[in-house]
């Protein structure tokens, strides 16, 4: 039989290697398995560790390490975030079992060479941190405001007839996909849990509108104006206001523009004054009063220029200074005159105050046959007239006063007529409109000491006749009860009730031509 002969280095190899695995101090303590010293997951010494200790370390160094605080930055612009607003978290729990196996898995010279390693050196295992990449993404989005720097658009201003460019500015947008894997790229490429930068990938956003587009609008496409001559200081501020609010959009292709979004809030500190609107069928003091004078004007100047409208309301009750079914209200968030350019270019509005008339006009490049026109026919399908309403106050008895005007109902319809060379093309209905009816309201006065002239205050407002209530208002302010004196005593004077001044209401023009609301 052929005897084999051990080298003695393999010899004392194999000597020292079975002495040291076979060592309980090194492979068990207390029954548990333990990881030998100087092996480190990432920053973590978890030399001496249990499995389950090793785990805890791991989980408390991410709990701490979502506290610590990343810049991210774009250009010169930043925002500081907790690593756990990131979704930093540990997924990879086959490292610590790595971390065990270190000279205790492999054959022997394998497990040999561990043992001599970690004499001369700690064993580091690498970690990897991961991120939620939808967290990342909601984030970037949420933060969008803070990080990018808008573009200033290319612009025009009207000066003396005639256009000048006004050039824009480049702005910067994050990519918000990229970044999502530059900041993953980072957090796992051995960041070590401690307050950090990351710069995040973005793109130039250039200004809209270049000059050679731009110049094209030249043309007047429809302009339209109106009048409010009868209307008091705080109305005509209001207009005035709102129209310098609108006066130089640029309205790019495919773009909405919405005149209560550019013109509201309708609050004082937005320079707006209280006047005449319309509330559930009534005239109240509201701020902004008047505005819709602007909207109606607008939308007249652009129906003619034949953008797209997408929202219109009438007002609740007739106005005065356009025809029925040509009126656009603005009444808070629930009526608004909206409108999209449906041009290949940009539209340009001007508002134009001139005396107390307002217009507008929309510029942009005429691509319509200059022998076609358009126009809008406004036509009363009915009315309904309100008559009178009397209503009793607890004003002095013979005081009769007019709070506020009829307002007659219309239905009404917008008829868009298109004709080339002069001869009706098309007749098309554009809208409909149901303006309510309001009634003439007359308050009456009844309060008086003797109840006998209260009540025959009453019973003339209950006839409903004017000429009644006039008539026994003159002789209750004159302290005489009609109808209760057959000798025709009079009621000492120092007991008459003395007629009070009667304010004078407003003419019915005025009232009209109120706005804003309903």
């Amino acid at each position: 039989m052929k005897k084999y002969r051990m080298i003695p280095a393999l010899a004392g190899f194999a000597a020292a290697t079975c002495l040291w695995f076979a060592s309980p101090a090194v492979l068990k303590a207390e029954g548990a398995e333990r990881i030998a010293e100087r092996v480190y997951i990432g920053t973590i010494d978890v030399g001496g560790m249990t499995e389950e200790e090793a785990s805890a370390a791991v989980d408390d160094y991410v709990k701490k390490a979502g506290d610590a605080v990343i810049s991210l930055s774009v250009g010169d612009k930043s925002i500081d975030v907790q690593a756990s607003e990131l979704g930093v978290h540990f997924t990879n729990r086959n490292v610590i079992r790595q971390a065990l196996d270190v000279g205790r898995s492999g054959n022997l010279i394998k497990r040999y060479k561990d043992k001599k390693d970690l004499e001369h050196g700690d064993k580091v295992l690498r970690m990897v941190l991961e991120v939620d990449r939808q967290a990342v993404a909601s984030l970037l989005r949420e933060k969008a405001e803070e990080l990018n720097q808008e573009a200033v658009d290319n612009g025009l201003v009207r000066e003396n007839g005639s256009f000048r460019f006004i050039e824009g500015e480049q702005g910067i947008e994050v990519n918000t996909a990229t970044s999502v894997e530059v900041v993953r790229d980072f957090i796992s490429d051995g960041w070590d849990g401690t307050p950090a930068s990351v710069e995040l990938a973005a793109e130039i956003v250039e200004p809209r509108g270049a000059k050679e587009e731009l110049s094209k609008i030249e043309d007047v496409l429809g302009t339209y104006r109106t009048t409010y001559g009868d209307s008091g200081r705080n109305r005509c501020t209001n207009i005035e206001v709102a129209a310098g609010k609108i006066n130089g959009t640029l309205l790019y292709p495919g773009e909405e523009f919405s005149v209560y979004e550019t013109i509201g809030p309708l609050v004082a500190s937005n320079g707006y004054e209280l006047a005449g609107a319309y509330e559930n069928g009534q005239t109240v003091e509201s701020y902004g009063g008047g505005v819709c004078q602007i909207s109606t004007t607008l939308y007249n100047a652009v129906i003619l220029a034949e953008l797209e409208i997408t929202e219109r309301s009438n007002h609740s009750m007739i106005v005065n200074y356009v025809k029925p079914s040509m009126d656009a209200a603005i009444a808070g968030d629930y009526k608004d005159l909206k409108f999209v350019n449906n041009k290949d270019i940009p539209v340009y509005i001007e508002a134009s105050i001139e005396g107390k008339s307002v217009s507008f006009s929309i510029f942009g490049e005429e691509t319509r046959p200059s022998n076609r026109k358009v126009a809008y026919e406004s036509e009363v399908v009915s009315e309904q007239h309100p008559g009178t309403q009397f209503v009793a106050t607890g004003d002095p008895a013979g005081y009769v006063g007019v709070s506020q005007g009829a307002h007659t109902g219309y239905v009404a319809r917008l008829w868009k007529i298109v004709t080339v060379d002069g001869a009706e093309e098309s007749r098309e209905i554009f809208n409909k409109s149901t303006y309510r009816a309001s009634p003439r309201i007359v308050r009456v006065g009844t309060a008086s000491a003797d109840p006998n002239i209260s009540a025959a205050m009453g019973a003339a407002i209950a006839s409903g006749d004017e000429a009644t209530i006039r008539a026994t208002a003159a002789s209750c302010a004159a302290g005489v009860v009609p109808g209760a004196n057959p000798e025709g005593e009079q009621v000492p004077q120092d007991q008459a009730v003395p007629p009070p001044e009667q304010p004078q209401s407003p003419p019915p023009e005025e009232q009209a031509v109120i706005g804003t609301g309903e």
